[in-house]
């Protein structure tokens, strides 16, 4: 396995992500911040993470939003 040294999202899962997110900001500001309806229309962890699974353009968003936050 390769060591990813200069990869902050390296060894980090989605569902931590979207649960620091989500605790961070709530559901409410996190569908303002990023305008996804799985963060708008009875949002939950599973239905979010199945979303992102399989949209890419969705999760980079998630992502970048969780750079910009833990800096």
């Amino acid at each position: 396995m390769e060591e990813q040294p200069n990869n902050p999202l390296h060894g980090v899962k989605l569902a931590e992500i979207l649960q620091f997110l989500v605790a961070m900001y709530g559901w409410e500001e996190l569908g303002q911040l990023i305008n996804i309806n799985c963060f708008k229309s009875n949002p939950s962890i599973n239905s979010s993470l199945k979303f992102l699974r399989k949209t890419q353009w969705a999760r980079d968003k998630v992502e970048n939003l969780y750079l910009r936050s833990i800096k």
